[in-house]
């Protein structure tokens, strides 16, 4: 089955496939309202459950209280930005684990580094594929799966 999609002007129709429930919770951290709105669409049509967050404190908190599978999370954010968010995270000891997906407008070197100093397992730019982020995604929570055979 699929569903097409249509966000703000600023995002595109997109066909995504309806999958069964695969018991993988992702945390998405973003401020960005249409942002959040297309990943989370996107991921629970791939059998994902999503839960999200405004900015690194509200994430920090939710990430303890329900340790998910994966973060995504946007690096310029109010009151905590993602790269604190990841150093927090890689500091306690029951999420240091977590896969950890910045998804963001700054592609400088230099940020993009600093992330992955900081323990981010993947860097990927704004805008993105929602392809991309998928295969992604999939990557890190399903290391040794095969790819499907449309993504080969």
């Amino acid at each position: 089955m699929t569903a097409t999609l249509l966000f703000d002007d600023e995002i595109e129709i997109m066909n995504i496939p309806t999958q069964t429930p695969n018991g993988k919770r992702v945390l998405i951290v973003d401020d960005e309202p249409s942002i959040v709105r297309l990943l989370k669409v996107n991921l629970e049509r791939q059998g994902f459950s999503v839960e999200t967050a405004e900015n690194g404190v509200q994430a920090l908190a939710k990430a303890l209280a329900d340790y998910p599978d994966l973060l995504i999370t946007d690096i310029m954010m109010p009151e905590m930005d993602g790269l604190e968010l990841v150093e927090h995270i890689r500091g306690h000891p029951a999420l240091r684990d977590l896969p950890v997906v910045l998804l963001t407008q700054k592609s400088d070197e230099r940020t993009m580094m600093n992330g992955y100093a900081r323990g981010a397992d993947m860097y990927l730019n704004k805008p993105f594929n929602p392809g991309e982020l998928n295969f992604i995604v999939r990557r890190l929570l399903f290391p040794g799966e095969d790819a499907p055979d449309d993504e080969r």
